[in-house]
């Protein structure tokens, strides 16, 4: 990975365009766009007309925002064996993805004599998760065990929030952080973080998405404009994304909502929309995500080293699965998912709120310092 390379890396507009803007899976919309409607590649014949497919993507759109609603959660206290027998998905689930916490030990077993790196989300992770994003604050004690966390340890804030919006909640200058879904990163200048990408501007900045400034704030003023009238709706401009809240809005109005952000991005195939909780992301088309972010994080912190250290990412939301799945893939680390509900994942091993997180970070920071490899020793 280049980390010199601040300009975007494209990936396939058309494709995307092809694949429900990140929502449906490319062989199920093998269309091109044409005028007058889709035809099939090669014009074998297909033709559909453009409502119909707008109605499809609308649909698949809605399906996703549904699927990220709460659900209900299970109150169960850690250290005891009290799942609820009438729930065998959960117990199942839990066996496939254990507690973090009841996994401690074999975790730290793994990190003997290795680096460790701990990359965290934000929202639902270090702060819970609230109706008003603006109030999503984390408390005066997590702010503690992640200020621990990077005495000891390499250790970066991967949110899909602006780089700024994040740093001011967190208020911590020791971390490495990487908003807007890893596209706007920034290392620390600490000791221990020397690697720089643009001398004599912003220490340590890496922006990838940096040439979608322009097209990413009209977006975001459009969507500002047509989701004024929705009662409940914001929308939150995150630099190199935009965030298109639902969670207050009445859900007989989220097929209006999905169907206004999908008007707007038609004239911007060079961006598309991805589903979180309860929130709708617009982002650029580009081969780059919180993944990717944790690959340039390793290499530039001088950690790539995929023998010698164990990266932990712990975050809530789909957009992590990303980073999950290159820690599997590498076969080195951890991913962490916090979750009270069974969910589909990559991650290894589970937390259930922030709550157990902060508990995850003092025991991490607590640990003997001849069984896991701190920046202090």
């Amino acid at each position: 990975m280049d980390l010199s390379n601040g300009s975007p890396v494209i990936s396939d507009p058309m494709a995307m365009s092809q694949s429900l803007m990140g929502v449906l899976p490319s062989n199920m919309m093998p269309f091109s766009v044409r005028p007058g409607g889709y035809s099939g590649a090669g014009g074998a014949g297909v033709n559909v007309s453009r409502r119909k497919i707008e109605e499809v993507l609308v649909s698949g759109l809605l399906d996703a925002m549904k699927s990220s609603s709460p659900r209900k959660k299970h109150n169960v206290v850690f250290g005891q064996e009290n799942l609820p027998e009438e729930d065998p998905a959960y117990s199942a689930w839990m066996a496939k993805c254990p507690s973090a916490l009841a996994s401690f030990k074999q975790i730290v077993a793994s990190a003997q004599g290795k680096k460790i790196a701990v990359f965290l989300d934000y929202d639902g992770t270090l702060s819970p998760i609230v109706d008003d994003p603006e109030k999503a604050v984390m408390s005066p004690v997590m702010r503690a065990a992640v200020r621990n966390v990077a005495k000891y340890f390499p250790a970066a804030i991967v949110s899909g929030r602006s780089r700024k919006k994040v740093l001011e909640f967190v208020k911590l200058k020791e971390l490495c952080y990487a908003g807007s879904h890893g596209m706007d990163i920034m290392t620390s200048s600490s000791a221990h973080y020397e690697h720089n990408t643009e001398k004599g501007k912003e220490a340590n900045l890496f922006q990838p998405a940096r040439d979608f400034l322009p097209m990413i704030d009209e977006v975001s003023k459009a969507l500002l404009e047509v989701t004024s009238g929705i009662e409940g709706a914001s929308v939150e401009d995150n630099k190199f994304c935009v965030s298109v809240h639902y969670r207050n809005v009445d859900e007989k109005d989220w097929e209006l909502v999905a169907r206004l952000v999908n008007e707007v991005l038609e004239d911007f195939p060079a961006l598309k929309v991805t589903n979180g909780r309860m929130v709708l992301e617009v982002r650029p088309v580009i081969d780059w995500d919180k993944g990717k972010a944790v690959e340039f994080l390793l290499q530039s912190l001088g950690l790539s080293d995929s023998e010698n250290v164990i990266p932990i990412y712990i975050g809530d939301d789909r957009t992590d699965e990303d980073a999950f799945k290159v820690l599997r893939e590498r076969n080195c680390g951890y991913g962490i998912l916090v979750s009270q509900v069974p969910k589909e994942t990559e991650a290894f091993y589970s937390l259930r709120d922030p709550s157990e997180v902060k508990l995850f970070l003092v025991l991490l920071c607590s640990a003997p310092a001849g069984s896991v490899q701190r920046v202090d020793s």
